[in-house]
């Protein structure tokens, strides 16, 4: 049953929390998720999402939402809001208000200060390219720059002086006093300041000089509090470097960083800069289309918050490579709109069927769910001329054929057994028509005498509605389109990710708001798109995924 409590699944972090709790260390934990708002979230950061809100509820603890602000370039309120709408949709609330990183910028400024006075950091003039040139390589020891010995009165005043503006756009940075030759190259004298002339989203033109991601973002946990820093694994070599600011600065929290693995999922891409690429080169239809990875394109396709949720809860948390099947992703949506969605009938490529004896016909009553009672019932009338799907007819079936042929048989679903006794041709021999024939003694009950194996669906043409349905495929056509290095991504793009085809659906979704979720007999699971589906108007059904794994063939 959707909703229904899940088992929870042990790993490393839980492990390692359990024992923190047990020994006294933490009586209660407190975890973040700190995205940059420069671009929209998704299915990684959904995984993300799951995991620390997901931790905070469960030990009753707490999780904060920041804001790492300090790239104001890419930066902007729509990207911000749009996760905070993520968030929210994926069953999540955090703790008090949204924090941001700048929220912290004098104090940031002021440790760098202190840093700067315990000869913990100084200023460096020497250009990009001199700089790439003194940190040597992985194999090769950097050298020290000539200004690493400035003292500290200097760097106080060219800092200062940084932060007034007299300098010029990347002519100076504030470095890290660590260690040139560390095996680590992230300890070799990291920049953790830059000037940047931009205007930020929040503190405007405050600001020229702005934090490094790698120094404000160990201060903004502890000055929160945080306990347990959950990141992926490319953060690893980065947790030296967390800790050597916190031991070095006066600080009355140290949390402490934890690494698990990221989230590849086949078939799609999870840089938020190549996403970008295919919404400002049109690729595709925006952030939210829902062919893209993001929460708000799933969001739109139909899945479920319940259902992405299940999914991360199936693939787990681990220091493993995680590269995941979209078998896995679709079962776990799948699982969910099973028990959720209403189920009604539409055709999608019709084949138009006269009854020739239709007079005297009568509508059934058919429940929306089998096993969902309170979902209701609708009639489901039937018509002088029906649609089914063009599919379902072959004048030459091949073996184990269930379906309509010539002088054959089949239930109509929720209606009446209907025989084939004629096809029409258009003049290129095309099928264009079929006239059948109903039994009227078969409504909700068998015929005697005979068996009738196949059923298929159908709409009434009196009382059908027109829609577009919107069917989608994988965007891309090979299982890692990030892999080829001789290739771009966008080489890999599948020319049929959309098709969009006219066809008719059941009355009763007449109006269904933004967002309805249905089961299309025989079809998939579809959603009114959130977008541009007018109830009582235009109707637009995307397809959220087919009945069964589509993925096995691959």
């Amino acid at each position: 049953m959707s909703g229904a409590p899940q088992p929870v699944i042990s790993n490393f972090i839980r492990s390692i929390i359990d024992a923190d709790l047990a020994s006294g260390k933490h009586n209660r934990i407190v975890t973040r998720f700190p995205p940059e708002p420069n671009g929209y979230l998704h299915i990684g950061h959904a995984k993300s999402i799951c995991l620390n809100f997901g931790l905070a509820q469960d030990y009753h603890g707490k999780c904060n939402l920041r804001f790492d602000d300090t790239n104001p370039e890419k930066e902007s309120e729509e990207y911000a809001q749009s996760i905070q709408d993520d968030v929210r949709w994926l069953g999540f609330q955090w703790d008090g208000e949204v924090h941001w990183a700048s929220d912290y910028f004098e104090q940031l400024y002021q440790f760098a200060i202190e840093l700067i006075n315990k000869g913990l950091a100084y200023v460096d003039d020497l250009t990009p390219e001199q700089m790439r040139e003194y940190r040597g390589t992985l194999t090769q020891a950097g050298k020290n720059s000539p200004n690493r010995e400035r003292n500290v009165a200097e760097n106080l005043d060219l800092f200062m002086r940084m932060k007034s503006g007299e300098f010029a756009d990347g002519s100076m940075v504030l470095r890290a006093k660590i260690d040139m030759a560390s095996p680590n190259m992230n300890m070799r004298d990291p920049a953790i300041y830059r000037i940047r002339r931009a205007h930020h989203i929040r503190t405007g033109d405050k600001w020229c000089i702005y934090p490094m991601y790698d120094y404000t973002h160990c201060i903004s946990d502890a000055l929160e509090g945080i306990t347990h820093s959950l990141c992926t694994l490319e953060f690893e070599d980065h947790r030296p470097l967390y800790d050597w600011v916190l031991d070095n600065i006066v600080i009355p929290c140290h949390p402490r960083q934890y690494e698990f693995s990221r989230l590849e999922l086949h078939y799609t891409i999870t840089s938020k800069r190549k996403l970008l690429q295919l919404v400002n080169e049109k690729h595709v239809s925006g952030w939210d289309d829902p062919r893209m990875p993001t929460v708000s394109g799933m969001r739109r396709r139909g899945y479920t918050a319940e259902g992405i949720r299940e999914f991360a809860r199936r693939i787990g948390v681990s220091k493993s490579e995680n590269i995941v099947d979209m078998a896995i992703m679709e079962s776990a949506v799948r699982d969910d709109l099973e028990s959720r969605a209403a189920r009604v009938m539409a055709v999608i490529n019709p084949l138009k069927v006269s009854l020739t004896n239709c007079d005297g016909a009568q509508a059934r009553e058919a429940d929306f769910h089998p096993n969902h009672p309170e979902f209701g019932k609708r009639l489901v009338p039937i018509s002088k001329d029906i649609f089914i799907e063009a599919g379902d007819f072959a004048e030459v079936p091949p073996s184990g054929w269930k379906r309509l042929t010539l002088g054959g048989e089949v239930r109509l679903r929720h209606s009446y057994v209907m025989r084939c006794n004629e096809a029409v041709k258009d003049a290129s021999g095309q099928v264009i028509e079929l006239r059948c024939s109903i039994d009227h003694d078969t409504l909700g009950k068998s015929p005697e005498g005979r068996k009738v194996k196949g059923v298929i669906h159908w709409v009434a043409c009196e009382y059908t509605l027109s829609a577009e349905f919107r069917l989608y495929e994988q965007l891309f056509t090979v299982p890692e389109p990030d892999a080829d290095k001789e290739k771009s991504f966008l080489d890999f793009i599948n020319p049929a990710s959309l098709t969009v085809v006219q066809g008719w659906v059941e009355s009763c979704v007449k109006d269904a708001a933004p967002e309805t979720r249905y089961q299309f007999e025989r079809l998939g699971y579809f959603c009114t798109d959130r977008r541009e589906h007018q109830p009582g108007g235009k109707l637009v059904f995307n397809r959220t995924v087919t009945l069964r794994d589509s993925w096995t063939k691959e």
